[in-house]
Order: C-alpha cells, then structure tokens, then sequence
C-alpha cells in the first residue's frame, strides 16, 4: 500500500514538475495554441490563432498615437542572396523566430536585440534551377520547445528551440520535384505538413506527423492515383470519377503550398488546395471533368485526415487558379442568423463566404473588378464560365492572371470592424498551350507557351503587359475595367460588398500580408491605416517589399515586427512608439 502511495505521489510530483517547466520556459502547447485568440502578448502561430485572422487583441497603439511609432530597433538578417522573404515571423517567451531565404531559420532575442541561433540546411542551389517558384518559405511552427519547418529539398526538420540544434528530420516528398514551402501548423499534437510544387505536375497531398519522433500518422491526397490500383482513402474513389483520360502519370497537381485553419469547436482542419499540373486541362484531362480537389477547401478530421466535406472554387482549372490563399474562420450575423463562416479570396476574383460546419455556399461576390474568365457565381457558388475563357494552342487573355487577384499574402479579419482586408492585384495574363509539350519528371511541366507569363521580377503579374501577337478574350472582356495593378482593399463578408479600396500608385503595391488590431490599426507595407475607413495614418519607407508584420508585448510595450527588404539586405525591423533608431540605408553592414 505504501509502495502504490509513493508511485502516486512520485507521478503528481512529475507532473507538476512538467506544468511548471513548460510555465518557466513559455513553452508552446496545445492550450496555448487553442488561447491563441485571447493572447496578445505573443504570435505563436502563422495567422497568429487557429482562425487564421492576422488580428491582435492589443490596442496600445491606435489612431490616436500610431502617428508616434517609430524604429526601435533592428536586425540585418544575412538571409541569403537571391530569395525572396514571404514568411511570417512567430513570437513566443520574448524570443521572435523565422524563416529566411534558402530555408535558413533563426531565433533573436527582443530584449538583448542579438541573435540567439541561426540554422542554415544547406540547400542544394543546383537544385532549385529546376522548381517553382524560387526559394521561398512561408514560416515555422512552434510546439513543445521545438521550432519546426518544412525544407526546399523535401524534408521536415524539428529543431530544439532552445539551440536550434536539430533533434529530427525526415523526408516527406516522394521524390526531389516535390518541394516544402508552406508555413506548417500544430493541430491536436499533429504537425500538419503540405507539399508545394504543382508546376512540377507532381501529385498533391498534406500530411501529419507526429511532432515528437517525426513518425508520419496520416496522408491526404488531393488528386486521386492510378485507379487500376487500390486508392489510399475512400475520398479518392469519388474524386478519381471528375478526371478522365491517364491523369496519373504526370500527377495532376493540386499541391497544398499555404491555407489552413482550425476551429478546435468543430474539430475541423480546413486546407486550401492547388491548381492543377498541367495547367492545361486537356493535357492532364482531355475529356474534361472537374478534377477533384483542385482549387478546393477540403475540411478533414485532424486525428484521422478523414474528410468531412470539401467545397470547389475553380472546377476544371485551367488557369493556375490555386486555392491556397490564407483561409480566415469568423462567427458572422448573416441573413439573421449567426453562422460559423469559413472567408476565402482565392486567386479566381471572387470572394466565398462558405459554412464551415458542413462546407455549404453561403455567398459569393467578385472582389477583384476585372474578372473575364467568369460571368459570376450561380446558386451552389459554381462559377458561371464565360465563353471563350477555355484556351488552346491560340493565346486568350484572361483577367485574373495567373498571379492571381489575390495570392500568399494573407488578409487579415477584424471582428471589431467585421471587415476582411484583402491585398490583391487587378492582373491579366495571356495562356496559350506549348504544342510541343513532353513531361519530363523533374522539370517544370505547366505545359504552357512562355507567352502567358508576364511577371515582375518577385513573380507577380504585370498588369497591362501582353504579347504582340492578337490575342482574343472571353465573351464580355471588353466591358470589363482595365487591369490595374495593386490594390488594399477592406471587404465586408456579411454582405459581400467593398467597404473601401486603396489602388497603387503606379500600379504595384509592394507588400506582404495584412495585420489588423483591437487599436482599429490596420498595418500594411510599413503602412499603418484606420481599419474603418482606409485613412492613411502613418508610415515608414523600408525601400523594399514582402512585408508581413506580426505585433507583440514585451515588458508592458506593444511593438510591430516586419521581415523586409529582399536579401541580401532583408531585415528585421521592430517598431514602437516614440522609437528614436534611424532606419538603416539598404546595403547598410554593422
């Protein structure tokens, strides 16, 4: 008796041992994850909560003093040359993490301002001659005192988050044309991993790992296998009956390079899905069909990855129409009724207002105002394609362009304002099949004559710039406004309608993602707005771009956070009020 009494009392002391380690250390856990929303103190999370919302509870700063902010300090990040930097910086016990060009993570202390590690995986660049679309990475996860990323070269790596000292990797893609870029999520003590790359025409699928060992728990395909053999989940079987011809033997696409969310109520992980590979339908599927699940939310059980429902945004993709911008969840008054809603402005121009308890249409609206490749929505949210939108060998010019009208960058949800703020851009493109087409594993197989990708130099779009040669349009192209680049705009999801939109001055607006906080604050491109109306507040000239800022408190101070400037002079600026530093001139060395 007193043997079984000493073992209990020797498992409550471990215990307690263990709540007041991870208290001490600050460590990321499943409740903090799941309390995300309520903690303003730290962004431990991509979209900083399991809503995806980019929004803070902290109001320290508002319109009031944001006039105020200035440089507190800052931290030239050595990123590697020639990457762009697309990753959203997390902030846990005082320490920020990230990720840089080429995979490099680190860790900086916000007291010290010094560098607490750096890990640099060592990238084959010989490699990445061959993939889309450059060496980029969305962000890091967090979890139980490790940092966590998924690599260019396919595999997923746990670091301590103390050393930065690996503790396991493992590889995740099936071969070396399937790439790692998104930003990888803790669901449920589930790391959730998505594969990038459907310019390769590899196979779509995101996965679960388990966080401690590294053991893979469960795969999602997102496109369906050779049908001669057994699927590997039923949801292939209903899938595999939307494609046609041998799909399989280029892989067909739908990778899952950014979007997800969780609603921790529902017990739902919703995924956004890719586009297709080829982007020619009639290569991959030359009897049409809509090729389940591209351009899709699917909405799966995370202990499972069993799916419950899932809901397509661009059936039959034909014009890299991915759906794997930033997914937002909100509890919204629609119609009077309160509904649980699923946001989404996928790269297609139209807006989706969707249940998320079951994945129903709710409503839908064109946010971007140059959309040609389709007349609207109809009542199921099943676009209404316009004629002529479909391409072959003969170039269409097609609004929005393969960019999309909205891509990686994340919008933000204010529940305060109960505006969603989207960055996007009015873009064309024209597409035109390559008739010489071979796929050649490894390489780049969109398919597609060179004609269709006009694209600034950091792969968006130009708007306005096409071919010489004449091009036709879709049926009622030409009552369309002109595509004119780069735009802010604050959308309100209740009615489907424009609240306000800023547009960039001469076309291009550089800029990451959104940030909105409970200071009615919104932050955009070093730019600070009233989140009510669009007024312009404050700014700050970084010269540079790929902004995306997370806020945070430190010592009874909120301060704003931003990744910027393309390497090799990206940096890590933290803002404050009343911060005194001057902002480094770009090629500036300590």
């Amino acid at each position: 008796m007193r043997g079984l009494m000493f073992k209990r009392f020797a498992a409550v002391l471990a215990a307690a041992a263990t709540v007041a380690l991870a208290q001490k250390a600050g460590l990321v856990d499943d409740r903090a994850l799941v309390n995300a929303a309520k903690n303003g103190d730290e962004w431990i999370t991509y979209g900083r909560d399991y809503a995806e919302t980019h929004f803070s509870p902290l109001k320290q700063i508002d319109a009031t003093n944001v006039s105020r902010l200035g440089l507190a300090w800052s931290w030239e990040t050595e990123s590697p040359a020639n990457a762009r930097i697309e990753a959203t910086p997390l902030v846990s016990n005082g320490i920020i993490y990230g990720s840089l060009g080429w995979n490099v993570l680190f860790a900086v202390d916000a007291r010290t301002k010094k560098m607490k590690w750096r890990w640099d995986p060592e990238i084959s660049r010989q490699h990445m001659l061959r993939i889309c679309c450059g060496p980029v990475n969305r962000g890091v996860a967090l979890y139980k005192g490790k940092v966590y990323a998924g690599l260019l070269d396919g595999r997923v790596v746990a670091l301590d988050q103390e050393t930065g000292k690996v503790v396991w990797t493992v590889k995740d893609t099936p071969n070396d044309d399937t790439i790692l870029t998104a930003a990888l999520r803790v669901v449920k003590g589930k790391l959730i991993v998505g594969s990038s790359g459907a310019e390769q025409a590899v196979r779509g699928y995101f996965s679960a790992y388990d966080p401690e060992t590294g053991k893979r728990l469960w795969r999602f395909y997102t496109v369906p296998g050779d049908p001669s053999k057994p699927f590997e989940h039923p949801e292939l079987a209903v899938a595999a009956k939307t494609w046609t011809g041998e799909w399989w033997k280029m892989g067909g696409g739908g990778t899952v390079w950014d979007a997800m969310a969780y609603d921790p109520d529902l017990d739902l992980l919703y995924v956004g899905v890719g586009n297709g590979g080829p982007w020619d339908r009639n290569l991959r599927s030359p009897q049409g069909g809509d090729n389940l699940f591209l351009g899709s939310i699917v909405a799966v059980r995370p202990d499972t990855g069993r799916m419950v429902w899932y809901f397509q945004e661009t059936p039959g993709d034909d014009w890299d129409y991915t759906s794997t911008q930033p997914i937002v969840l909100a509890d919204l008054a629609i119609n009077g009724k309160q509904r649980k809603v699923l946001l989404h402005a996928p790269k297609n121009g139209f807006f989706y207002v969707i249940d998320r308890t079951n994945g129903e249409f709710l409503s839908g609206a064109k946010y971007a105002k140059r959309v040609t490749w389709a007349t609207g929505l109809d009542k199921n949210g099943r676009p209404i394609e316009a004629n002529g939108a479909r391409y072959g060998i003969e170039p269409v010019l097609i609004s929005p362009g393969n960019g999309g009208a909205h891509n990686w960058q994340a919008m933000a949800f204010s529940p305060l304002t109960g505006l969603a703020y989207i960055p996007g851009t009015e873009s064309a493109a024209a597409y035109a099949r390559d008739p010489n087409f071979k796929y050649e594993q490894g390489n780049q197989n969109a398919g597609m004559s060179t004609i269709q990708r006009p694209r600034t130099a950091d792969g968006t779009v130009v708007p306005g710039i096409i071919p010489k040669r004449p091009i036709k349009e879709p049926e009622g192209a030409e009552s369309q406004p002109a595509a004119t680049g780069g735009f802010l705009a604050a959308w309100d999801p209740k009615t489907n309608t424009e609240r306000w939109r800023l547009n960039a001055v001469g076309g291009y607006m550089r800029g990451g993602a959104t940030l909105v906080t409970a200071g009615n604050i919104l932050f955009h491109n070093s730019i600070a707005y009233n989140a009510e109306t669009g007024e312009k507040l404050w700014s700050v000239d970084l010269k540079g771009d790929n902004v995306s800022p997370v806020t945070y408190m430190l010592d009874g101070k909120q301060y704003i956070a931003v990744l910027a400037r393309s390497s090799p002079d990206n940096r890590l600026f933290v803002f404050a009020l009343d911060g005194k530093e001057p902002i480094p001139p770009m090629g500036a060395r300590p």
